[in-house]
């Protein structure tokens, strides 16, 4: 059965993880029956700092506004499978931990919650702070992932890109997508 993602990008610093998950979707597209993106004023900021380009305009997946409230994944009927937020801010952790929807992500959230869907959280900050455990224990709790942006380096990567897909894999890995990527123990 094909899977039904929301990607919201907040404004962490942290672009390259969306855009190398994003750019990885598109390559899975033949498990994917739908794919919707929200980014904030600030994320699409932080990208072109960081990335210094806008390539997520070219994507072919369908933007929502952040004060969509119509749309469909702001509804537990419309049946999205997973939501990832990436890169996931403190701001918007503690908002989701505190059930307040002031926005299309959060509210996105709290809906993939209570539906027990799958929610993960690629928090891009550090170090934490006891609030920040704490609002992470609360996620975890009510069926949230947090998934922490933090590299492996087994499979001895040379780029910027290369830590990043570290990360990047082990969210299509929770997603629940196949797909090739250094693998533990795998032999070459």
């Amino acid at each position: 059965m094909k899977k039904k993602i929301v990607i919201a990008v907040t404004g962490a610093s942290g672009s390259v993880y969306a855009k190398l998950l994003l750019q990885q979707l598109q390559k899975l597209q033949s498990q994917l029956a739908e794919v919707a993106i929200v980014m904030s004023a600030n994320a699409k900021q932080v990208w072109q700092l960081e990335l210094g380009e806008d390539s997520y305009k070219q994507l072919p997946f369908k933007f929502y506004d952040k004060n969509d409230f119509m749309a469909p994944f702001a509804s537990g009927s419309a049946r999205f499978d997973t939501m990832v937020i990436i890169p996931c801010s403190m701001g918007t952790l503690g908002r989701i931990a505190g059930g307040i929807s002031d926005d299309l992500v959060t509210r996105a959230a709290d809906v993939i919650l209570k539906e027990r869907r799958r929610l993960i959280l690629v928090a891009r900050d550090m170090p934490f702070n006891l609030i920040h455990i704490r609002n992470m224990q609360t996620v975890t709790e009510a069926g949230g992932i947090i998934c922490p942006a933090v590299p492996s380096f087994y499979s001895k990567p040379t780029t910027v890109e290369e830590v990043a897909m570290t990360v990047v894999n082990r969210v299509i890995d929770l997603i629940g997508l196949e797909h090739e990527s250094y693998r533990w123990s795998e032999e070459e």
